[in-house]
């Protein structure tokens, strides 16, 4: 009797052991499993080289961290091809549409401060919005544009998704011109004046009915001018990049740090590689413009960006500094996309994604070896100038890869640098992965 109680007692005590040992190695990264080991190393190096060997880029950088350590950093080639200034961590980079989240944590800092609901119509902010009427064509006798009644008010969350209904082109008959003549994003327009000049343009169409990029964050820009009572940029300077040490990220580049710009480059169809002049390239970001808008403008390096990045992975805190609640970061990486909104524009072309509160947001793994890898539950975003960064949750990696390229991405940079990271596709594994979740 004695020896089965004792061979009990010690089989208790061996399940106990195993327990905690599992708890353990699930609360202690050195533990698990990593995504960045030796093989991705090599992996990442050599997909980054191959871009710039064969002559499809002038320079490249990236960095990772997992488990809130650096797991790579690399860069290849130049920043100045022209005065052989190479890429490394001190080169800064026009970011582009990769503003649109910053601009997104912005305002949801005011939303945690109750200053605003997501569904809130954005003409009880902003009067500018509040008759505005929805284009229905073009009267084929008087050529006057066909108006109708919005079907309902647009939000704060259209606004954030991409479903607000702005105008983006100047080809839709009779709305283009009109939106072109208007000129809202015209750099000598405050955000006050951009949105008065958006007001009086009507919209493309019903808010709420398609996801279509456009002027949208560049609203939310001048919201939180609006809500906050501070200019847009003085507002993420004291709310995001002081508290956070993102001191290279700004519109204004002065002009003892401009030797650190990246020179932007235009690939032709026949893979010629062309700078673009340096007066045109960088005329944003080294003069003080009245805009600053929400959706693009910024400059940033890689640690600048990368700290953004860690905060959201570490639900919205980063080194004790709290930028936003877990909760709010959690709502931020959540599809708002209504499946009903069947008209997504190129979204789908990221990937099996959904779109939360500017971040593109994976919803399924790959479905062929033709998408984007990536994990779900990862958000992201990219820029013009094909950079890109995304968050990845589940493993809790941050990637950044800063190139400065036009047009945007055209040689499947993003698809193999995201396979190279987490390795190639495999079916078999992909479907157990989407068994198993």
């Amino acid at each position: 009797m004695k020896k089965i109680i004792c061979f009990l007692s010690g089989l208790i005590l061996l399940t106990a052991c195993k327990k905690e040992i599992k708890r353990q190695e699930e609360n202690n990264p050195e533990t698990t499993s990593q995504v960045i080991d030796d093989t991705a190393v090599k992996r990442i190096d050599s997909t980054l080289k191959s871009f710039v060997d064969a002559g499809d880029i002038t320079g490249v950088s990236a960095l990772i961290f997992e488990k809130n350590k650096e797991v790579y950093y690399n860069a290849f080639g130049y920043a100045d091809r022209e005065d052989s200034i190479p890429m490394d961590r001190n080169t800064i980079v026009q970011i582009f549409s990769m503003t649109k989240p910053i601009t997104g944590v912005a305002l949801m800092t005011l939303f945690e401060k109750d200053s605003f609901k997501l569904d809130d119509p954005v003409s009880k902010y902003a009067p500018e919005f509040a008759d505005m009427k929805v284009y229905a064509g073009v009267d084929s006798v008087s050529g006057g544009l066909i108006l109708e009644d919005p079907k309902r008010p647009m939000t704060i969350r259209d606004l954030t998704r991409h479903t607000a209904g702005f105008a983006n082109s100047g080809d839709i008959p009779g709305l283009g011109p009109l939106m072109q003549k208007t000129d809202a994003m015209n750099r000598e327009n405050t955000l006050t004046q951009m949105a008065e000049k958006l007001g009086s343009v009507p919209l493309w169409y019903h808010p709420g009915e398609q996801w279509a990029y456009g002027p949208s964050v560049d609203v939310q820009a001048f919201l939180v001018e609006r809500i906050s009572g501070q200019p847009f940029d003085e507002y993420i300077k004291t709310e995001i990049f002081n508290p956070l040490g993102m001191s290279q990220t700004r519109y204004f580049v002065p002009e003892s740090d401009r030797r650190h710009l990246a020179a932007t480059y235009n690939r032709s169809d026949e893979g010629v590689l062309t700078r673009v002049p340096d007066e045109r390239a960088f005329s944003f970001n080294t003069e003080n413009w009245a805009l600053t808008p929400g959706g693009f403008g910024l400059t940033s390096t890689l640690d600048d960006y990368m700290r953004f990045a860690r905060m959201l992975v570490n639900e919205g805190q980063l080194d004790s500094i709290a930028i936003l609640q877990p909760e709010t970061v959690k709502l931020m990486a959540t599809n708002h996309l209504d499946e009903n909104i069947e008209e997504r524009s190129w979204l789908p072309s990221k990937g099996q994604v959904g779109f939360g509160i500017d971040f593109a947001v994976r919803l399924n793994p790959p479905a062929s070896a033709d998408e984007n890898n990536g994990v779900v539950g990862e958000f992201f975003w990219d820029g013009a100038a094909s950079t890109l960064f995304w968050v990845d949750p589940v493993n809790e990696l941050t990637a950044v890869l800063f190139v400065q390229l036009f047009p945007y991405d055209k040689i499947g940079l993003h698809k193999k640098f995201r396979n190279a990271v987490y390795g190639s596709y495999s079916e078999n594994e992909n479907q157990k992965n989407a068994e198993e979740k």
